[in-house]
């Protein structure tokens, strides 16, 4: 009974480490170190192996190291295989410090300041008070929750936008197709954190940008493929968008020609965001194995019908 850990090597030796002393007993291997596959019960992946199923064919448990599932074709993993995506502290610490820092930046036009300093321009730009500045979150699971809360405290007028309802405490909550256009009407600054499924694929994109107020600002810490990026581009030519905090694209890398990277209304990071602790990470993943040899729920189970 072997677990086997395929993402971020630095990262896989930490993970090994916490595995030596929490869990001696449960053989820890790094990939491409695989051993016997036929003894790999537990695998914890970013990227998934082309054919898991007929690689290790006595697989009990798949983990996305990530709060993201959409890597995964579901359809290739036996339907007796639950995929767990991460449910640790550490990524949710991480990602409310990104879209603090990534919502005051553009609050403070930062992008802007940016730009002045690169042309030798000394400007004042007026400052807008935070009551005036609303901030919309897409997306109200756990880390939508999460950067909402942290967010209270700086007085911004908060909203979210979910597919199913939510109530939330100090934030106007909308919920469903029909209710988003008067979310984004009230929205100046959008914060990206939904799942990437069939239905939230491109969904930034002209025809929502259209939607929020003149000037409105972008933070995408969802996934690349939920935004169209050439609508951005155009959105941000056209002043229909002010500018745009972006950690996560279509290509990653970007390839070197791509137009993000010189853009003067963007800040671009490579997509880390969030990042996984590896001493929490491997907490969880343990506490999950307890569970599913308990035959207890598994917090961060995907569904697969839902996609997340």
């Amino acid at each position: 009974m072997t677990f086997l850990y395929k993402a971020n090597t630095v990262r896989g030796i930490e993970w090994a480490r916490f595995f030596a002393e929490r869990a001696p007993d449960l053989p820890f291997r790094l990939w491409p170190d695989i051993g016997d596959p036929a003894e790999v019960r537990y695998l914890a992946v970013w990227k998934p192996p082309d054919d898991i199923a007929a690689t290790f064919p006595n697989l009990d448990l798949v983990f996305s190291v990530g709060a993201g599932v959409d890597q995964f074709d579901v359809s290739k993993l036996p339907a007796h295989v639950p995929l767990v995506r991460m449910l640790e502290p550490g990524i949710t610490e991480t990602m409310v410090q990104y879209v603090t820092m990534a919502v005051l930046a553009l609050h403070r036009d930062l992008i802007q300041f940016i730009a002045q300093q690169q042309a030798q321009v000394w400007r004042e730009i007026q400052v807008t008070s935070a009551a005036k500045r609303r901030v919309g979150v897409m997306g109200l699971g756990l880390l939508g929750q999460a950067v909402l809360d942290g967010l209270k405290s700086f007085g911004f007028p908060l909203a979210g936008w979910n597919r199913s309802p939510r109530s939330i405490e100090g934030v106007s909550c909308y919920a469903g197709n029909g209710a988003l256009p008067e979310f984004l009407a009230q929205t100046d600054i959008l914060v990206c954190l939904l799942p990437l499924t069939d239905e939230t694929r491109g969904i930034l994109n002209a025809s929502l940008f259209a939607q929020l107020p003149p000037g409105a600002r972008l933070v995408n810490v969802g996934r690349g493929a939920h935004l169209v990026e050439a609508d951005l581009i155009a959105a941000l030519e056209r002043g229909v968008l002010s500018a745009a905090v972006l950690d996560v694209a279509e290509a990653e890398p970007l390839p070197a020609d791509h137009p993000f990277w010189n853009h003067p209304r963007i800040l671009l990071t490579p997509h880390n965001a969030s990042m996984t602790t590896p001493e929490t990470a491997v907490d969880f993943v343990l506490d999950t194995i307890a569970r599913h040899r308990r035959g207890e729920a598994m917090p961060g189970r995907v569904d697969r019908e839902r996609g997340y």
